[in-house]
């Protein structure tokens, strides 16, 4: 394993803030035996304490963000903190606040501060006291807060009459998503109904570019926030990618017995179920990868974080069954957002107790949140989503001065004779490689700018009209987007929008121009789902012995007697209620993984220009075992073979294949562009595939391109057929979904100039 040392962000130079804070937090601070504080405590404390300044605090998980934060808040709270909620934190998971709330609890019960939390499982006396007498320090989500606005909209100015704080925390969760617009609009409507504006605090471990995530927490005035990254968190990284070949299946065994990366007991003997019914696939390198991590893990704490909750499920099942084939207990868990809220808090128990190793397989569920305190090592199976992903999961591991320990395992499939030229490149290996040289070099994904959210402005409007009872147009249009998140719409377009939304029935208009909810729009704002900004999928409970697991989507096929893999066990089906949309399971020996909604997002422009670098390079990372390394140089080999590093065309079966080297943006614009001009275009993998057309063909359509400026985005999105994308974009007109999906999705000026690049080397 390769020790490495990633770039860290400079700090402002220590100040004496200590004595600035109040003498009964001093006393707290003293009681807990620090014997100093933070770069970043240190450098929070004095702009915080003066409550007027916007402050973004970035560094490394478990950095002391939150202890940053509330040191100076509740130095000022501590002789006044009732009349209203005074601090105002929002965080992106019920499972966070909880823990937020036991930490803060114990600091605050020492100062005579009331934290108060406010979310789905909070019992109703506690919210109406809170409503009764409000006070403190109130922990909730974006969608609690959304309900108060609807549902107790008048009490808002009372509520936050004296408000001094916002707190949001894991800022980069929220950036660029339709909840992150919902976020910012609730903000600002909080500052509207009390009539100025209040000091916001962002946490956050991993940002990319700091200036536009200032933006995103203040819109519009960005350059008014202050910066604060710590020093620390650049320490040790010990790091291994390690490369697995996925033969064909009639070739499976013999490969592994062969050499390589051997399944131990696993790749010789197929375990019950089959291993078809273990994995959902025919390899044996899912087995592979499930004995080395039995092997590296066991008798430790760590994380494994998988892409998907189907592979939750595959992993955690197969390494229960090593386990009970080895008769030991069971070290193993599940850990996803399908899972049923007690399981989950079951093995968060567990990792926050310690009472015995425990290794949870999991997706995002962990990437952030509640504190676990240090894990022995991290392990990522597949690419990771993102740069700024790995760098968050790379934080849960090597606190206290430990070196971060990460195992990466990729898969690539063994190579026959006709493979098409983008499957012979190694590409999901080099793309892990490149995250990696990005991480180290401290770059993560920065958010996309102008982005409309028209789905989430519509979940605004009606909030506000339930807020009040009614608006006026130009003032919910001056609420929410001259002064407010959705500062992209104008006045026209929101005209537009809201005739839109009236054609639906979801708005209507009074006698005196007052916006009011029509009748679909009472029913969508009366519904249980509205609260949410993002699309929740219909789905099956999960019951077994009157215990519910969790929830599938319904449309996976099931039907009596079919056997399911879920929570990392096995079961058979039993019964099927359609009606009320019930699943009962039976413990079974059989099992097929789910298939889950949900996907990640784009692949940035910056991360395939770090893999062109790297297939041109000859620089072979330290951090590859011999497989990973191998499948390095063959990607390398077929780089060259193809001529990629001088042509960005090349004939493949008949079809032309286009190789700009940008991010998923820039492709997706010229696939349509594409598109648009006739020609046969599918996306596949790093290529465009142009079908029954030749280089000169294709490069004489690119060159007819880049002969005129580059065309509106809008135009562009016109000609996709499949925009719907988000909860209500079933509301907006043709025109509107074309505006949102261009905003989002486009990049026509980036596409130009990857075809003004790639021209020049097309000799034709």
């Amino acid at each position: 394993m390769t020790a490495l040392c990633p770039s860290s962000s400079s700090a402002q130079p220590p100040s004496s803030a200590f004595g600035r804070l109040h003498p009964r937090v001093q006393r707290w601070i003293y009681e807990q035996n620090w014997t100093e504080l933070r770069d970043i405590q240190e450098s929070a404390a004095l702009p915080i304490l003066g409550g007027e300044t916007d402050v973004i605090i970035a560094a490394a998980t478990a950095g002391g963000k939150t202890e940053a934060a509330f040191l100076p808040i509740c130095s000022r709270l501590v002789d006044s903190a009732r009349g209203s909620v005074r601090v105002l934190y929002l965080s992106p998971l019920k499972a966070l606040i909880n823990d937020q709330y036991d930490r803060l609890e114990r600091l605050c019960d020492h100062l005579e501060i009331p934290v108060n939390r406010w979310h789905g499982d909070v019992n109703a006396t506690s919210k109406k006291h809170l409503l009764q007498d409000p006070r403190g320090i109130l922990l909730i989500t974006p969608e609690s807060l959304e309900a108060l606005f609807v549902v107790h909209g008048t009490r808002i100015p009372t509520v936050f009459a004296q408000l001094e704080y916002v707190v949001v925390d894991e800022l980069h969760s929220f950036i660029g998503t339709e909840r992150g617009r919902q976020l910012q609009s609730l903000l600002h409507r909080v500052e509207l109904a009390i009539q100025r504006q209040v000091a916001r605090i962002a946490l956050s471990a991993t940002l990319g570019d700091m200036y536009l995530a200032a933006d995103f927490l203040r819109p519009g005035q960005g350059e008014r926030v202050e910066l604060i990254a710590s020093a620390h968190g650049g320490g040790e990284l010990r790091l291994q990618l390690r490369g697995y070949r996925i033969a064909d299946p009639a070739n499976a065994e013999k490969r592994m017995r062969a050499g390589g990366h051997r399944g131990g007991q696993l790749a010789s003997q197929q375990p019950p179920g089959g291993v078809a019914g273990a994995t959902g696939d025919r390899e044996g390198d899912k087995l592979a990868i499930a004995e080395d991590l039995y092997v590296r893990l066991r008798g430790a704490d760590n994380l494994i974080f998988v892409n998907s909750r189907s592979n939750v499920e595959a992993y955690a099942d197969l390494l229960r069954r090593l386990c009970e084939r080895r008769r030991v207990p069971n070290e193993f868990w599940a850990h996803h957002g399908n899972l049923a809220k007690d399981l989950r808090e079951d093995v968060e128990t567990m990792l926050k107790e310690r009472n015995r190793p425990i290794s949870v397989v999991c997706t995002t569920t962990l990437e952030m949140g509640i504190d676990i305190g240090d894990m022995a090592s991290i392990a990522q199976i597949g690419a990771p989503p993102s740069v700024s992903s790995l760098r968050q999961r790379l934080g849960r591991s090597g606190r206290r001065g430990s070196p971060a320990v990460m195992r990466i395992y990729i898969q690539e499939r063994d190579l026959t004779a006709d493979v098409p030229p983008q499957d012979a490149l190694r590409a999901e290996l080099v793309q892990t490689v490149g995250m990696v040289n990005l991480l180290l070099g401290g770059w993560y994904e920065p958010p996309t700018h102008g982005a409309l959210h028209l789905s989430t402005l519509v979940q605004q409007v009606l909030s506000l009209i339930a807020q009040h009872g009614g608006v006026r147009p130009i003032e919910a249009w001056r609420a929410l987007c001259q002064g407010g998140a959705f500062r992209f719409v104008d006045e026209r377009m929101f005209a537009k929008f809201l005739r839109s939304l009236g054609e639906h029935d979801l708005v209507v208009q009074s006698p005196d121009g007052t916006l009011l909810l029509g009748i679909r729009g009472e029913r969508t704002v009366g519904h249980y789902s509205f609260f949410t900004a993002f699309m929740t999928p219909d789905e099956y409970r999960l019951v077994a012995e009157g215990r519910t697991l969790g929830t599938i989507p319904i449309d996976f096929p099931v039907g009596e007697g079919t056997y399911l893999i879920f929570a990392g066990r096995r079961w058979r089906v039993v019964s099927v209620d359609a009606e009320h949309r019930v699943i009962d399971l039976v413990p079974s020996v059989g099992g097929l993984v789910p298939r889950f909604t949900g996907s990640g997002g784009g692949v940035h422009d910056r991360v395939r220009q770090e893999m062109l670098r790297i297939y041109t390079s000859e620089d072979v990372p330290t951090f590859l075992d011999t497989t990973a390394r191998d499948l390095l140089l063959e990607g390398r080999e077929h780089f060259a073979r193809f001529g990629l590093g001088r042509r960005s065309l090349i004939e493949h079966g008949g079809d032309t294949l286009l190789f700009c080297w940008m991010g998923d943006r820039v492709m997706d614009t010229l696939l349509v562009i594409l598109r648009q001009r006739g020609l046969k275009v599918q996306r596949d993998g790093l290529a465009l595939t142009i079908e029954s057309r030749s280089r000169v063909e294709v490069a004489e359509h690119l060159r007819s391109i880049i002969s005129t400026p580059p065309v509106d985005a809008r135009a562009l999105a016109v000609t996709v057929a499949n925009k719907r994308t988000e909860k209500y974009h079933a509301f907006l007109t043709e025109e509107l979904l074309s505006a949102d999906y261009a905003s989002q999705r486009l990049n026509p000026e980036g596409a130009w100039t990857s075809m003004q690049r790639i021209l020049p080397h097309e000799m034709l």
